[in-house]
């Protein structure tokens, strides 16, 4: 099957903007799901984006860290502001590592929580929580291109596989596969991958994801592209390795020449 051509795309920032979905979640999942003592009692689930939320976005590699990151915006002492962001902007991980011991939470607490929180608002309100998350159109369009000049399509997503089915369905999008975080690292899942299909390229917004297939010597030759609308931190576009490709929307077509 290796001649057989698989355009593989990430989810949340390359073919979907959930930020409003992830803020909103994320409150959910803090005020219903996470027991702490510093979520203040009035929480108010309509309360607009924090930008700090915003800005921490693109550090973010699993949605647990949304709920985490969230708590920490809107704790009752020593919130996370524009003040000491920097702090834990410089120190991301080892910051994430610590807020979690701290709490005495785990990983797998908060990705449940946050689950949850999806589920609850699922089985309330589908169309609601559908329309939290904004799709790329452009990429929608070259999915379904892709698909009619014989490619095959798949999404490897850190969100869970039944969120990600669900909303590309909404947007009439069927990719012959998809990969949510059940099913395990990025590069171990292309790795598979790159036995069966010939990958023409895989768009990310993560450079330090595209950076790790670029490095690992069964996968260094598929080319990876940056997607120029996703959640980029601010120096992602500076300096790119010469096998990473800066992508932009009115380009994706010129993919499928390949």
């Amino acid at each position: 099957m290796q001649n057989q051509k698989l355009i593989l795309l990430d989810f949340d920032g390359v073919i979907i903007d959930g930020i409003n979905e992830y803020w909103y979640s994320s409150l959910l999942a803090c005020r219903s799901y996470l027991e702490s003592r510093e979520i203040p009692n009035d929480l108010n689930l309509d309360q607009g984006i924090s930008e700090i939320f915003m800005e921490l976005r693109p550090y973010v590699k699993y949605g647990w860290e949304m709920v985490l990151i969230t708590h920490e915006i809107i704790k009752k002492q020593d919130p996370l502001c524009n003040i000491n962001k920097n702090i834990f902007i410089d120190n991301y991980k080892n910051t994430c590592t610590q807020t979690l011991k701290k709490n005495n939470w785990s990983s797998a607490l908060l990705q449940e929580s946050l689950d949850k929180s999806r589920k609850k608002q699922i089985s309330t309100d589908l169309h609601k929580w559908i329309k939290r998350h904004k799709p790329f159109n452009e990429v929608l369009e070259f999915m379904k291109k892709a698909k009619d000049l014989g490619f095959k399509t798949g999404i490897i997503s850190t969100k869970a596989k039944e969120f990600t089915t669900m909303i590309l369905k909404n947007n009439n999008v069927i990719p012959d596969m998809i990969f949510g975080y059940q099913s395990g690292k990025k590069i171990d899942i292309i790795k598979n991958l790159s036995s069966e299909f010939n990958i023409t390229c895989f768009i990310e917004d993560r450079k330090k994801t595209l950076t790790t297939i670029l490095q690992d010597n069964q996968t260094r030759n598929i080319p990876c592209f940056l997607a120029e609308w996703g959640y980029l931190k601010k120096h992602d576009k500076i300096n790119l390795p010469s096998k990473i490709n800066l992508l932009k929307l009115k380009d994706l077509e010129l993919l499928l020449a390949k």
